[in-house]
């Protein structure tokens, strides 16, 4: 397996709502041709001028959301930006309202494009503005993080946090297309860059052995950045991904659970830490070590599926349990995890490895067993 032998382009096949996402290096200055091309197939009136609203944070705004507005203007449409503040806690209804009174202010139409420019947190806010503001309006991801560039651009699941858990209000809404330009990555912190690489991990445990084995093999190039490396990564990741989502846009068929591997544990962990305290790879990582440990404790897997698990999330530099400063008890992560949205009738469903490359969701896990698993990583 290698980086030169996959597409430059990761079309996700979802009939009228398809799109492409596309992986480029170093060209957001021109990026307003993709963004004008995915408008222009969806747009049957393409009079007058096009209007965007770019919705970014201060840490990205210059100089990459500068550089996605100034393409958008070269392409004749008017930008306007919508600046927040950076992290979790932006992830919020009322900044969201605030958006809906920007987006009033320009007098946006069901024609006006919002540009997400930023990680996960400006994506699926801005994702989630676009999907219920005027009852949907488009919207383009250009994610910024690795992670971001990964998981959360491609897929439509757009919302904000609730103070008693992530994402519990939210929709379903597809960008027109995702833009992805590995030169963000750059300018990305360290502790950051690797949160992602937590995704990137997760992708190889649910549906890619060679994958798995890949990133193990390549685990100094990861930590350097190397481009090829880079490349190969995220193409496989949104490839993965994607294959998925066509399968379960709207996670009915429960296919697109597969996809939760460890979410339930890392989102109660994130929310009890506070939210932006512990970073969302950083709870997926141990997020992943407990539905390992728990898929042992089941009978499912050997031990030696959960320590490859554990040696490569450190090798990478992620946590495999909390911090003891932490201070979260068992009782309170239980509890926490029973408010997640993929509880069914106050029933825990969990995403178990069954081996690297493959997982099912389980419904029958003695409560028990996850107060043991949780024990041992606090």
């Amino acid at each position: 397996m290698n980086g030169g032998d996959q597409p430059k382009r990761v079309h996700v096949d979802l009939g009228s709502r398809a799109y492409d996402i596309e992986i480029v290096s170093d060209r957001l200055a021109s990026c307003g041709a993709s963004i004008e091309a995915w408008c222009a197939a969806r747009t049957k009136d393409c009079s007058g001028v096009r209007k965007s609203l770019i919705i970014t944070d201060c840490n990205v705004a210059v100089p990459h959301a500068e550089r996605v507005g100034d393409s958008l203007r070269e392409q004749q449409w008017a930008v306007e930006t919508a600046q927040l503040e950076p992290g979790e806690l932006t992830k919020r209804l009322d900044v969201a309202a605030q958006m809906y009174d920007r987006l009033i202010e320009i007098r946006a139409d069901r024609q006006t494009v919002i540009v997400a420019v930023g990680g996960g947190v400006i994506g699926d806010l801005a994702g989630f503005v676009a999907a219920t503001y005027a009852r949907g309006i488009p919207f383009v991801q250009v994610p910024t993080t690795l992670l971001a560039q990964v998981d959360s651009s491609v897929g439509g699941k757009t919302g904000v946090n609730h103070p008693q858990g992530k994402n519990l209000i939210g929709a379903f809404h597809q960008p027109l297309g995702v833009l992805v330009d590995t030169a963000t990555l750059n300018t990305l912190p360290d502790r950051e860059y690797r949160s992602g690489l937590a995704e990137v991990i997760k992708y190889g445990v649910i549906l890619d052995g060679e994958f798995f084995e890949y990133l193990e093999a390549h685990v100094t190039d990861l930590i350097d950045r190397r481009p090829d490396v880079m490349r190969h990564m995220i193409r496989r990741s949104c490839r993965l991904k994607a294959d998925v989502v066509e399968q379960d846009e709207y996670e009915r068929s429960g296919h697109r659970a597969v996809l939760n591997y460890g979410h339930t544990f890392a989102h109660a962990l994130e929310a009890l830490c506070g939210y932006g305290v512990l970073l969302h790879g950083e709870a997926v990582s141990i997020g992943m070590v407990c539905a390992s440990r728990l898929a042992q404790a089941h009978g499912l897997v050997d031990a030696h599926v959960t320590q490859r698990q554990i040696d490569l999330v450190q090798a990478v530099g992620l946590p495999a349990r909390l911090s003891p400063s932490a201070g979260c008890s068992v009782t309170e992560i239980l509890d926490r995890m029973k408010l997640d949205k993929k509880t069914v009738h106050g029933q825990l469903r969990f995403v178990l490895p069954e081996r690297i490359g493959k997982v099912n969701v389980y419904r029958d896990v003695p409560e028990s067993l996850v107060e043991t698993v949780l024990g041992s990583i606090i």
